[in-house]
């Protein structure tokens, strides 16, 4: 295998390792694959938009949004030669509320851990109704 395939693999595994850990509600495994310096930036103006900065703000974020019972619908998981990208499709109700959405977010890596996570998002208004 070259070295091109096994620094894809490491990305992919990391890729892999974040959402099972956010599926599971496993804040130390999330914490885990995080830089301490590791930045999160959502769009919109709502209660989870913006900057979280830091690996205890990121794991406090994902632990918010899973919250609001969003289901994580892994539909891939894509790498770069450096970086994964993971494919989302995102749903929840929360009374008269519904949140469906595709997202992707991009997960810059460095010496095998997140740098900074950067999500797009399919809906903004959507997002930005929801989660209040």
């Amino acid at each position: 295998m070259s070295t091109d395939a096994n620094s894809t693999s490491a990305q992919y595994r990391v890729g892999k390792a974040f959402h099972t850990a956010l599926v599971n509600a496993d804040w130390a495994g999330i914490r885990s694959l995080l830089h301490e310096d590791a930045v999160w930036v959502l769009p919109g103006d709502n209660a989870i938009s913006g900057p979280a900065e830091g690996a205890d703000a990121i794991v406090q974020r994902a632990q918010r949004i899973a919250g609001y019972g969003l289901a994580f619908e892994l539909l891939h998981t894509l790498v770069s030669r450096e970086n994964v990208t993971l494919s989302l499709h995102n749903t929840a109700r929360r009374g008269d509320l519904v949140l469906d959405e595709y997202l992707s977010t991009v997960c810059r890596l460095r010496d095998g851990k997140v740098e900074s996570i950067e999500t797009y998002l399919s809906d903004v208004d959507g997002m930005n109704a929801f989660f209040v």
